[in-house]
C-alpha cells in the first residue's frame, strides 16, 4: 500500500464541540458511514476521528460523499429556527 492503514482526522467545527463519540454516532446514523471516535484512544484523541483505509478507492470516496451529504444536512440543522 501507498499508505498506513489509518488516517486520523480532526472533527470539523462546529462539530467538534460535540465530541468524537457523538460525531461518530451521527456519522453512522445520518451517512451509514462506521467510523472510530478519537476519544476511544485516550482524552487527547476526543475532537478526531480514525479513518479505515481498508475498503477500495471508490468505496472510500463514497463513504466521504455520504458524509459531506450528513454534514450538510447537520449544517442547515443549525441555521433553520
Amino acid at each position: 500500500p501507498k499508505a498506513g492503514m489509518f488516517v486520523w482526522v480532526r472533527i470539523p467545527e462546529p462539530w467538534d464541540r460535540m465530541g468524537s463519540v457523538q460525531f461518530a454516532i451521527e456519522m453512522m446514523q445520518r451517512a451509514n458511514v462506521a467510523v472510530t471516535p478519537g476519544a476511544g484512544f485516550g482524552e487527547e484523541g476526543d475532537g478526531y476521528l480514525r479513518l479505515a483505509l481498508v475498503e477500495n478507492e471508490n468505496r472510500i470516496r463514497q463513504a466521504l460523499r455520504q458524509m459531506r451529504r450528513a454534514l450538510g444536512d447537520m449544517e442547515k440543522g443549525l441555521t433553520e429556527p
